[in-house]
Order: structure tokens, then sequence, then C-alpha cells
């Protein structure tokens, strides 16, 4: 079974088309849906919503996108996570908040680096920095979804003491603007100590590519998952 945590705001929706190439392709597949805008949530009810979800299921894939990359963690210190794969995702170290991550990890810099370098604009905008490779008709289908990531989940940890035993994978979207590519492989060799994987794409990269996401998804799954 394939459980995915979604980014900031805390939207299943993200994930609908890669759940429906999983679903057509016979996997079985839920995206968690998140209260990321309610402020007296965060963090440990996010990693409660998905470990419900789970429940003891041995064999699942748990795929995490952006700040889901802080909850994955989490799920696999409390339940029996098969797999974990990291998608454009915050690699947190234990005891790290999300709020310290940028700092951390010289997100901004990288970010800026990159725009410099491929001749868009510096300043974030969800256009340039989201959506420029997204399908028209998606990104108009997504507004409705779109919600604000409440300010606590900022302020706390990744309550792991070590990152856990679960095998881990990361996919990294060569056109990811807002975590780019080299960044995001410094990121997890530094951290995980394993080389990112590429897939095509940007920070949405579920909503743009996932029929190719989906192909690397489930490209080395041991057989029956």
């Amino acid at each position: 079974m394939f459980v995915l945590i979604p980014g900031a705001g805390g939207s299943a929706w993200y994930w609908h088309r890669a759940v429906s190439e999983l679903r057509a392709r016979g996997h079985e597949a839920v995206a968690v849906d998140l209260p990321g805008a309610d402020e007296s949530a965060g963090l440990p009810e996010y990693t409660e919503a998905v470990v419900e979800v789970i429940g003891d299921r041995a064999d699942t894939v748990l795929v995490a996108q952006s700040m889901g990359g802080f909850t994955a963690p989490m799920v696999c210190a409390r339940a029996p996570v098969g797999l974990l794969v990291l998608v454009n995702a915050m690699v947190p170290l234990p005891g790290e908040t999300p709020g310290q991550w940028w700092g951390n990890t010289g997100s901004e810099p990288a970010r800026v680096a990159a725009a410099e370098a491929g001749s868009y604009g510096t300043e974030f905008d969800l256009d340039t920095y989201f959506l420029h490779d997204v399908p028209p008709e998606i990104a108009a289908a997504g507004a409705g979804h779109q919600r604000p990531e409440a300010d606590i989940a900022f302020n706390q940890p990744c309550a792991v003491d070590r990152w856990p035993d679960t095998t881990t994978r990361v996919l990294a979207a060569a056109e990811d603007r807002f975590f780019p590519v080299d960044f995001q492989r410094r990121v997890a060799r530094d951290r995980l100590g394993i080389e990112a994987e590429t897939v095509p794409g940007g920070h949405l990269t579920a909503l743009s590519h996932p029929s190719q996401l989906v192909d690397k998804l489930v490209e080395r799954l041991p057989r029956g998952r």
C-alpha cells in the first residue's frame, strides 16, 4: 500500500493524479489529508493521522513531499513502514524544526542562486516557483484546495532520536525551482548519506508529471508490494 503525505497546507488533493496512476497499475494508494491550517494541530497530529491510515500494514510505502519530510521519519518511528520515499522533500535532522531547517540547510541562498542562473525571478511567487510546469487546467482546479500552513508546525521538532532504519529513497525533480536539484542532492548526501535520484518536473511534480513520478515510485518495489 502507498500512503502519501502532502506538503505545507496538508491537502491530499496534491497527490490525486499520482493516486489515480498508482491505482490504475493495481496498487492500493491513499493520500492523507492533514490539518495544515489548524493552529492547534502540528507535527504530532500529522504523524498520528498518517499512523492511523497505515495501521499494522507492514508492506507500506510511505511517500512524503516537501514539508511532509518532517512528518515521515516520525511516522516511521511508530509504524511498520517498509520503504520511505522523499519527493522534493525537506530532510530534517533529529530535533530540528521546520523553521530552523531553512537556515541550517542554506535553502534560500540555493534558491536565489538557481534563479539567477536560470534567469527567472528571485522573488518568490506561486506561478514562478510552484506552477511553472503544471498544466493550466490542473493549476486552476487546485486553487480551491490551497490552504495556508499554520505557524505551529514550523516551531515543532522532528521528534526522533535518529533517522529511522527504514530503507529510504530521495527523488529530486530536475526543474524544481523551490528546492533546486543540486541543493536536494547535497542535503541528501550530507544528512542521509545517499544519492538523490532525478525525476522530471518542478516542485509539484506529482501534478505536472504523475506518470513519470509513479514510474520511479514502483520501479524497485519488491514483488507483492
